[in-house]
């Protein structure tokens, strides 16, 4: 064989994911593709998510059509030199898909699953991935989420950081009291699970709520803080779609999750029906409505959010940028302008989860933020 072949794989995004389902192809058989081009739509059990070319080269063969489910390592897509032949293309991928085991499905039940950790008198419910050593990456979640939230980000950045990823107090598998549910609770929450997990000094990755009680805690103790990655930050203007927020606390059957849900993401068709299931059974447990209202009052008193978080931005001194869905329907992307000079700003195409709706970009901008603090 003169040429190269490049298998394209289904990849593994998150603990649990087991198949994923090509449901759009981005390019035709025949185009020249570089590494990190969009090349096809994938959707997983909770969203439709862009899949990126990990190689060059020339799309020779789609293996898997559109609307077909692959499992996790199967192939999809085959990259080959020019000067490989068909037959020998053929030949590959019926040597692949004989040879192919598709993995055990542990449902996320084996060893490096999500742990629970007891912190400031809570238990909190988190994800460790990666290496040992540096300084870790840490994930906060926004408003109503969880760790799940990180799926495509975590591994990641995991392949050379440590990394973790917390349920909030009210969220995921947390304890679901929160006290007053207003900022300086939430923060104490995340500077005691640094506490008990032995981190004393992180990477802050914050998306929404999120974003603002990791700047909460750059203020509060800026030692903690080795950068500050904010995507969709609450709290840097003063509007916020309460449709959305109303809507979600609201939800008890699965047309009212799927409105509220679909407010999230540009292409509101990317919201699968797993993740409008596992919300409402997120909103059933014990706790949560009450967990909610306490912070909906204290974060957006009035529908409008605290400037705070915008004065604690223009004061830290860690390197920092702010990452954005320029179809952002919950908080504006217009929030993002203004901000101090070296705060780099990266307005993306999508809503307001572009770490799942851009997987790809917002990790080559983590990774590089990490890299250069």
């Amino acid at each position: 064989m003169a040429g190269t072949i490049t298998p394209i794989t289904m990849p593994k995004w998150g603990l649990t994911m087991t198949e994923g389902m090509v449901t759009k192809w981005l390019v035709e058989p025949g185009s020249t593709v570089g590494a990190g081009d969009e090349i096809m739509e994938i959707e997983t059990t909770k969203i439709t998510n862009v899949f990126e070319s990990p190689a060059g080269g020339t799309l020779r063969r789609q293996v898997a059509a559109q609307g077909t489910t692959v499992p996790v390592g199967g192939l999809m897509a085959v990259l080959a030199d020019d000067d490989v032949t068909e037959a020998e293309i053929e030949a590959f991928v019926a040597k692949f898909q004989a040879e192919f085991v598709p993995p055990e499905d542990d449902a996320g039940g084996a060893a490096g699953g999500p742990a629970v950790i007891e912190a400031g008198g809570r238990r909190l419910r988190y994800l460790r991935l990666g290496p040992d050593g540096g300084v870790p990456v840490l994930f906060i979640h926004g408003f109503g989420a969880d760790l799940g939230a990180w799926m495509f980000n975590q591994p990641a950045l995991a392949e050379r950081h440590a990394t973790w990823a917390l349920d909030l107090p009210g969220h995921g598998g947390s304890s679901k009291e929160v006290g007053a549910g207003d900022a300086m609770a939430l923060i104490a929450a995340v500077a005691d699970f640094m506490a008990a997990a032995s981190i004393s000094r992180a990477h802050l990755v914050g998306h929404s709520l999120g974003g603002a009680l990791a700047l909460g805690l750059a203020q509060a103790d800026p030692g903690r803080v080795a950068s500050l990655t904010l995507i969709a930050p609450a709290g840097l203007g003063p509007d916020i779609n309460m449709a959305f927020i109303d809507g979600f606390i609201r939800a008890g059957k699965r047309k009212e999750a799927k409105e509220a849900l679909e407010l999230l993401v540009a292409d509101r068709g990317a919201i699968s029906r797993t993740m409008i299931d596992e919300v409402l059974k997120y909103k059933r447990l014990d706790g949560v409505p009450a967990a909610l209202q306490a912070i909906t009052a204290a974060a957006f008193a009035g529908g409008r959010q605290s400037d705070e978080p915008r004065r604690a931005l223009a004061a830290a001194t860690v390197p920092r940028q702010v990452i954005w869905g320029r179809a952002d329907r919950i908080i504006p992307a217009a929030h993002a302008e203004g901000l101090p000079a070296d705060v780099a700003v990266h307005l993306l195409d999508a809503g307001h989860l572009p770490q799942m709706e851009k997987s790809g970009e917002v990790n080559r901008l983590i990774a590089d933020l990490v890299s250069a603090a």
